[in-house]
């Protein structure tokens, strides 16, 4: 997993949520996102200014929308700005995002309460 950002650039996130001991996750997925985010970004496929401005974009869109400001779409606006750089730096495309979408989808319906949802990898059987 990619380091976190020095504590000046996720100071420069808008409203990311933490506590006393740092950021805060809810789900696993929400820090699968985060760490993809840092890593992507360390990796040079953007830059953490242009990280920084879609994720604002994205939050001031969900606020044109009339969204409640509470944090509890935090997360899901990040993987929004997260699929959004992606598509914009061609390092997916929409089809095989949605291929893993619906992957996502299958897997999760599948499987029993309680247990790990198990995906196949991409590419993958």
């Amino acid at each position: 997993m990619a380091r976190l950002p020095e504590p000046a650039l996720l100071d420069a996130l808008p409203r990311l949520p933490r506590d006393g001991d740092g950021v805060l996750f809810a789900e696993p997925w929400q820090a699968q996102a985060f760490a993809l985010a840092v890593d992507l970004s360390r990796s040079g496929r953007f830059t953490w200014p242009e990280w920084a401005g879609t994720l604002g974009a994205v939050l001031a869109e969900a606020a044109a929308r009339g969204e409640p400001d509470d944090g509890s779409q935090y997360w899901q606006h990040w993987l929004v700005a997260l699929e959004r750089l992606v598509l914009e730096k061609g390092l997916s495309s929409s089809t095989d995002l949605d291929s893993r979408t619906e992957a996502w989808r299958e897997a999760y319906r599948a499987t029993p309460h309680g247990q790990p949802v198990a995906l196949p990898q991409a590419g993958g059987p």
